[in-house]
């Protein structure tokens, strides 16, 4: 079966602008056309591709199809530079899955050494953000998975190092007599969202126990650490984006000893490995630079 690349840049489009109108406005055609280029390639496929709605969204099949459209624009883009490396062309686009503390902390260097590239990020934990990549929704992950996701390359990066950090008066109050299981399952600790294990990988790793202690949600990475040192809860940050706080006296470890160091992976799709070679290299240099050698408890 080939493929429109008419109707792939419409859902391509609806996809990332979020309307039928929008997308009409972004490709230069009306929005009739785009809806005559979508229900086109919905009867040819034989299901729905996009949720319409305010935004439109895609089902997963509509996911698949816009990240193939994407793919496309960039081998092109690729093998255009190759052969005619004066020539125009769309500056093609990727979209990358990414946790939140390394987007905050080293991975945006790497995007910035690449030109010629458009970038569609999602957040998402290291620990799932390898789903995106089975979903056929992104082409390249940062993720915790040492083992490649089935069609990808997988390739280590270092370690991301976290520190239990908490305000001095928070330490004062809740760890009066240093830190223990009981200490542990009374102090508010908090965490990113649902799927944010750290801390209580780092209470096993103290304690040998799994506890439950009260917790607060925070779904951001630098309002993390102003809330630590805000002293609503101790957490695990991660030690670029603590260590002048650490230094200032503004934030303090529970157990400088024993940080937690999580192993991450870039993972990119093998069938556009030629074309984001120049990514990958750029993301890899920028990984040494600033992540450490797993040794202190990796978490993979």
């Amino acid at each position: 079966m080939s493929f429109d690349p008419g109707h792939l840049n419409a859902l391509a489009a609806i996809v990332r602008h979020g309307s039928f109108d929008a997308a009409a406005a972004h490709l230069g055609v009306t929005p009739s056309a785009i809806s005559q280029r979508i229900k086109a390639l919905e009867e040819r496929f034989g299901t729905a591709l996009v949720y319409r709605g305010q935004p439109c969204t895609p089902t997963d099949a509509g996911t698949r199809l816009a990240r193939h459209a994407d793919d496309v624009a960039l081998m092109e883009a690729h093998i255009l530079k190759e052969l005619r490396p004066d020539a125009e062309a769309a500056t093609p686009r990727v979209r990358i899955a990414v946790n939140a503390d390394s987007l905050a902390t080293w991975f945006v260097g790497g995007l910035a050494d690449v030109g010629g590239l458009l970038f569609d990020l999602v957040i998402d934990d290291q620990d799932t953000s390898a789903d995106w990549l089975l979903r056929g929704a992104v082409s390249a992950a940062v993720t915790g998975q040492a083992q490649a996701v089935s069609g990808c390359l997988c390739q280590p990066l270092g370690a991301l190092r976290y520190v239990a950090t908490a305000s001095p008066a928070f330490v004062d109050r809740w760890f009066p007599d240093g830190v223990s299981a009981a200490t542990l399952a009374r102090a508010p600790v908090m965490t990113f969202n649902a799927k944010d294990k750290l801390q209580h990988r780092w209470i096993t790793q103290i304690t040998g126990e799994k506890l439950t202690p009260p917790a607060h949600q925070l779904p951001s990475t630098h309002a993390f650490v102003d809330a630590a040192r805000a002293g609503l809860g101790w957490g695990m940050n991660p030690l670029p984006l603590v260590e002048s706080h650490l230094r200032q006296g503004w934030l303090r470890a529970l157990v400088p000893e024993n940080p937690l160091d999580v192993a991450l992976y870039w993972q990119t799709s093998r069938l556009m490995t030629a074309a984001l070679d120049p990514l990958s290299r750029a993301i890899k240099r920028q990984a040494r630079r600033h992540l450490a050698k797993p040794s202190h408890a990796t978490v993979t």
